[in-house]
């Protein structure tokens, strides 16, 4: 039988998958807000282009041949086949009111093009997360053709060898589709990308962010928040749109879901807790930006293991996730490399924490546990830990290394980097010709505005 498998979808795993996709494109413009409110007001219009430019750029690439380079019949090892689906052939198609039983393309239980819309949505979010690294001093341009290679060169790979499964035939029992080394050879879980979206992204974020260069004056000039509701709302924004991200990664409307469901809400919660510990242990109080971020670095880590630890991992992995984001951000300014928005500190820390604390944590009952795995904590020994170490550092280095390349071309070719006096201008106005927040009042300055109010008044 040819691959994809053919069939009639379940409606209720469809109409899932369909309202998890949903939420998880809602988690960019999320991600804008949180970012935009974390720069300064002269740049926070760029900081959410570089968000809202990454849906455009990896849809279209996507539709040609995006999907097919990620899902497609594994080629030399390393990368899906890219003319498989190329212009995504042979899987539009529905169900007609005619004839609701038609047999199309089938993901599991859902249509083939539900999972190609569900996926999209994790490659957009992952290349988006990477411009926090590097805000207030990019050049747009610059930003467009690094996201377009890294997308093609980086990304893609890395979640074909994560997310694409092999496909037996349920009748011969032939394989009939061979996915990724990491999923199917090594066996590491990462059931919603710790590795292929979080430190993937963390670690290509850190790699510009060397190439690139400080910003002007850092770190002894601050560079504070302008707009800190900006960021609570787009960390509500991610938290909300997450269950689509972890629970709608089960691919069914099941019992796993559910659980993924609570496993990202409580880890959500005690890391919260955990970064408003350290905050208020290290500098005396608490703070809203320390509860976004907290949110944040939740659920990155819960996003590898939320299928495979129960109530007390969460919790225990969430908390551990807390603390030591809170304490990784402070690292760049000990080791010097200016990561703006604490995108290695939070996305590559958390994502490694979550990945590995998979290998102790692994519970029997847990739906990741079916074929008998134990983490270390439950009498597994130390099999699973290493599975998710390789796992985790072969993406962390690849992505590095690969990142490190494509910016040093664009560097040397178009340039990286906005002049000092784009920079101290701002980038929404060099970039964009734009302004997010008009004071004045038409036809002078907000101090001529008022002049005017009170000679009227007078």
């Amino acid at each position: 039988m040819a691959y994809p498998l053919t069939g009639v979808p379940d409606t209720g795993d469809t109409a899932w998958m369909l309202a998890s996709s949903a939420l998880v494109l809602l988690m960019t413009p999320g991600l804008a807000f949180f970012y935009g409110g974390m720069v300064r007001s002269k740049n926070v219009l760029n900081m959410i282009m570089m968000s809202i430019s990454a849906m455009g750029i990896v849809g279209v690439i996507w539709a040609l041949f995006g999907y097919s380079e990620a899902f497609g019949d594994n080629k030399f090892g390393v990368i899906g086949d890219p003319g498989q689906f190329f212009g995504l052939k042979g899987l539009i198609g529905g169900n007609g009111a005619k004839d609701p039983a038609t047999n199309i393309p089938l993901a599991g239980t859902i249509p083939m093009t539900v999972f190609v819309a569900f996926q999209l949505m994790f490659a957009i979010i992952t290349v988006a997360l990477i411009s926090g690294a590097v805000a207030d001093r990019l050049k747009f341009r610059a930003w467009l053709v690094f996201a377009t290679i890294w997308a093609i060169v980086v990304y893609f790979p890395v979640a074909h060898w994560v997310f694409d499964f092999s496909v037996t035939d349920p009748t011969t029992k032939e394989v009939v589709h061979e996915g990724g080394w990491i999923a199917n050879k090594l066996q590491a879980i990462d059931f919603a990308g710790g590795t292929a979206v979080h430190i993937n992204a963390g670690a290509a974020g850190l790699a510009l962010a060397l190439v690139l260069g400080r910003r002007k004056g850092w770190p002894k000039v601050p560079a504070r928040p302008h707009n800190i509701p900006f960021v609570m709302l787009g960390a509500g924004l991610l938290w909300f749109g997450w269950f689509g991200f972890n629970a709608g990664s089960a691919v069914s409307s099941n019992g796993l879901a559910g659980s993924t469901f609570l496993t990202t809400t409580f880890a959500t919660c005690s890391a919260m807790l955990g970064w408003l510990l350290v905050e208020k242990i290290r500098d005396g109080k608490p703070t809203t930006l320390g509860a976004a971020s907290g949110i944040v670095a939740g659920l990155v880590a819960i996003t590898p293991s939320c299928s495979s630890v129960n109530v007390l991992g969460a919790l225990v992995i969430g908390v551990v996730a807390g603390i030591l984001c809170a304490l990784a951000v402070g690292l760049k300014f000990k080791l010097g490399f200016d990561d703006s928005l604490d995108v290695v500190g939070v996305h590559l820390v958390g994502g490694l924490v979550g990945t590995l604390m998979v290998g102790l944590f692994l519970a029997p009952e847990a739906g990741a546990a079916a074929a008998g795995a134990k983490g270390l904590f439950y009498g597994g020994g130390f099999s699973q830990l290493g599975k998710q170490a390789v796992g985790a550092f072969s993406v962390m280095a690849f992505s590095f290394i690969a990142s490190l390349i494509i910016a040093f071309i664009i560097k040397f070719t178009i340039g990286l980097r906005a002049t000092e006096e784009e920079e101290f201008n701002g980038l929404d106005d060099s970039e964009h010709a734009e302004t997010a927040y008009d004071f004045a009042a038409v036809g002078g300055t907000a101090r001529t505005a008022v002049k005017e109010a009170v000679k009227e008044e007078a």
